[in-house]
């Protein structure tokens, strides 16, 4: 599984940039601090849900290059659930977002440390983000409760209702946003795997 893992999309560049970090506070004789790394972890648990409900699922663009980034980046990971190469975010993604953050922090907290701290939070949310993503995605049953729980929840959004269960790795934001149903009291909708017919309609016929 490990060796998967890291393999594909921006997981190793990851690994690699939270132990950078680790590193520069342990030259600078620093401790990261705990509060800053669990708000960064937690501004991270916020924008899962956000980003994959509002940006991921957005409309389709009409401009070709937009488009052809929401196919890469979402559509298609809908279309072929198990398919590897769309499950992870890729690196020239995932570089930019991670400076951006970075320069969001930095120009909020104006101080080196804390822009570390909170960045390293953020990193680790992203890399168990990706793990359980992966997971759910995968021919393997998690052992505990909870892991069994977070995969089944993740695949009724693929499976039962894309337009709920929003979150990945928790629900508690799909319980904010209102996007949390019993699965029983689900509607089963019919372009779990085509978000969008009416995009796959509209380049059928320019082709």
């Amino acid at each position: 599984m490990l060796p998967t893992f890291f393999r594909h999309g921006s997981n190793t560049a990851l690994v690699a940039l939270g132990v950078a970090i680790g590193a520069a506070f342990a030259l600078a004789r620093v401790l990261p601090s705990p509060l800053a790394v669990a708000l960064g972890a937690l501004v991270f648990f916020g924008s899962e849900y956000t980003t994959h409900r509002f940006v991921l699922h957005a409309p389709p663009q009409k401009h070709p290059f937009v488009l052809s980034l929401q196919h890469r980046l979402h559509y298609d990971h809908h279309v072929d659930p198990a398919a590897l190469e769309l499950l992870f975010l890729p690196l020239w993604f995932a570089v930019p977002v991670i400076a951006l953050t970075a320069a969001i922090y930095a120009l909020a907290t104006r101080d080196a440390a804390l822009t570390g701290a909170l960045l390293l939070g953020s990193l680790a949310g992203l890399l168990f983000y990706e793990w359980v993503h992966y997971v759910a995605h995968i021919p393997f049953v998690p052992r505990t409760p909870f892991g069994r729980w977070i995969k089944k929840y993740h695949l009724w959004h693929h499976f039962k209702n894309e337009r709920l269960w929003f979150g990945v790795t928790n629900p508690s934001m799909d319980l904010l946003g209102r996007t949390y149903r019993g699965v029983a009291a689900a509607e089963r909708s019919p372009t779990t795997r085509t978000l969008f017919p009416e995009d796959v309609d509209s380049a059928s016929r320019t082709r």
